[in-house]
């Protein structure tokens, strides 16, 4: 009886012992494996820490500067598989960015045009008083004077309106269809040098109604950064060419040419991409190109500037398409020394004689003529006599006589 007790016991306790070894190698092994998944917990919050870090201090900068249209590259993810849980942040990011900016372009712009429209209003209302002046006023000096106000008040008017028409608005004229020369003569007539415009002769292929002041501007903004960016004592030419489905105008100049960067950022923005943002075109804004391209974009022609001129410069060519040109009659330039000695017939009353006997129109004509006489600015591109021999007589007159300051000579790119 003793044995078998002692046996039950010894078994008893075996038993005990071999459970409470396999409670030990559980433990032990729990304890391993969770050892194991700290020291992987510890790890993948390592790499996550770093990788936040990453993306807060590197990424998402490098992102907001490559939204904004900058030459930055934005780098990857540290740890490929943290990549997937950054995306959603990414995305969110961008899209933040965007609108933000989306925003305070709107904001700018909206400003900017408002600010445009007024000057523009200003500029009307010089434009009114400066023209009841002129036919006030029968001294020669004094209309000499009142042309070179005119002449600058035309120039303060088109850069009021590039920049309103980058900013969102209409060119805001309505002119009748004009013929391509006289197109040319109202864009020489908005622009600092324009003694050094070489004009075309006569055509009859005229721009139709709606494209006449965007083809204007245009070809004035062209022509403006052929001439500041010559030599002052060369000429911008201008051209036209027949092509099978348009019209051509060429402006020539001889200046220093573009680089291979000036090019590509002027066929982005000739081409309508990139200039509804202000804030990129540099500062001082560059915004020639850029509202060329509007305007090309919203009424259908096109404009390069990626081939070089026969004198060494940069040829800007303006492709009208046919849908934007009609036909008009030859205009017949007036013999203005005939005119000049016809008082009765150019004066449409006795009133508007002068004490002297001549007519007020033939005495304004005769001070154009004198040569310290600048150019006053032609208001419209209408082919009417009085407009036709105003001009010829301010460019026979002030071709001899006090020129306007030369500019400075730069690269050929546009402000």
């Amino acid at each position: 009886m003793d044995q078998q007790t002692l046996a039950v016991a010894f078994w008893f306790a075996l038993a005990a012992v071999l459970v409470a070894v396999v409670l030990l190698v559980r433990q032990h092994r729990s304890v391993r494996e969770l050892r194991s998944r700290c020291t992987t917990a510890e790890a993948s919050l390592r790499r996550r820490a770093e990788e936040d870090n990453h993306l807060i201090t590197t990424r998402l900068p490098a992102l907001a500067e490559a939204v904004n249209h900058r030459p930055v590259e934005v780098p990857g993810p540290r740890h490929a598989e943290l990549a997937e849980a950054h995306n959603r942040v990414l995305h969110l990011f961008t899209e933040s960015v965007q609108d933000a900016t989306a925003r305070g372009v709107q904001a700018a712009r909206a400003t900017v045009k408002s600010m445009m429209r007024a000057v523009q209003s200003l500029a009307n209302e010089q434009q009114v008083a400066i023209s009841s002046m002129q036919e006030r006023h029968d001294d020669p000096d004094v209309l000499a004077d009142l042309m070179r106000i005119d002449h600058m008040n035309s120039q303060l008017g088109r850069r009021a309106q590039a920049t309103a028409v980058l900013c969102g608005s209409w060119p805001g004229q309505q002119r009748s269809a004009s013929a391509l020369t006289d197109v040319v003569r109202g864009a020489t007539s908005r622009i600092r040098d324009y003694l050094r415009v070489s004009v075309p002769a006569e055509a009859d292929v005229a721009v139709i109604s709606r494209a006449v002041e965007p083809v204007v501007l245009a070809v004035a903004e062209l022509l403006d950064n052929g001439a500041r960016h010559s030599q002052p004592n060369t000429m911008v030419e201008v051209n036209f060419q027949q092509a099978h489905n348009g019209m051509v105008i060429m402006i020539d100049d001889a200046g220093v040419g573009m680089t291979v960067e000036e090019l590509q950022r002027a066929a982005r923005l000739l081409s309508g991409d990139g200039g509804s943002d202000i804030n990129r075109l540099g500062d001082p804004p560059q915004i020639g190109f850029a509202v060329i391209g509007v305007l090309a974009k919203r009424y259908g022609f096109r404009v390069s500037v990626d081939t070089r001129s026969p004198y060494g410069g940069v040829r800007a060519v303006v492709f009208l398409p046919t849908e934007l040109l009609t036909r008009v009659s030859k205009p017949q330039m007036p013999n203005v020394a005939v005119t000049r000695e016809a008082a009765p017939s150019v004066d449409r009353d006795e009133k508007d004689r002068t004490p002297g006997g001549l007519p007020r129109r033939q005495r304004r004509e005769r001070a154009t003529a004198e040569p310290s006489t600048p150019p006053p600015a032609t208001k419209s591109v209408q082919s009417n006599e009085r407009t036709a021999r105003g001009l010829a007589a301010w460019q026979r007159g002030t071709r001899s006589g006090r020129d306007i300051s030369p500019p400075v000579v730069e690269g050929n790119t546009q402000t």
